[in-house]
């Protein structure tokens, strides 16, 4: 698939693919696997089912992850990362990184949640990091 209507900047690039407040957070639950489309709704505080479905249909679109509806009553739709969107692993990674220094910095607490994410974005060798 040949794009021609992406910035010449390579970070640009990336921000215009993932840098809406809900494409990071969809990869970012993606990444820990295939994910029904109640499960990233109820992940994703906030989000409208509309605003949801419009981000999914983008990102498709995008390469960065698969939908697949089956012929179930009731329907079942999940997504799963492309091997694009998994790439996008360190990109997420660092930006953790980044973010907990910062919360770390100015005196935020730690949370489960974050060490199960960066266990999950950084493998065993997380816990080496804190």
């Amino acid at each position: 698939m040949e794009r021609t209507d992406l910035p010449a900047c390579p970070v640009e690039t990336t921000l215009a693919l993932i840098s809406n407040r809900w494409k990071a957070l969809i990869l970012r639950d993606l990444l820990m696997g295939t994910k029904r489309f109640g499960e990233l709704r109820r992940s994703l505080a906030g989000i409208s089912q509309k605003v949801l479905t419009a981000n999914l249909r983008d990102m498709e679109a995008d390469g960065l992850l698969t939908r697949t509806a089956y012929a179930e009553v009731p329907p079942r739709v999940e997504y799963a990362l492309t091997d694009l969107g998994e790439s996008l692993r360190p990109v997420l990674a660092a930006l953790f990184d980044w973010g907990l220094a910062y919360r770390r910095a100015n005196g935020c607490p730690e949370s489960e949640q974050a060490d199960a994410l960066g266990a999950m974005l950084h493998g065993e060798n997380f816990a080496a990091r804190a």
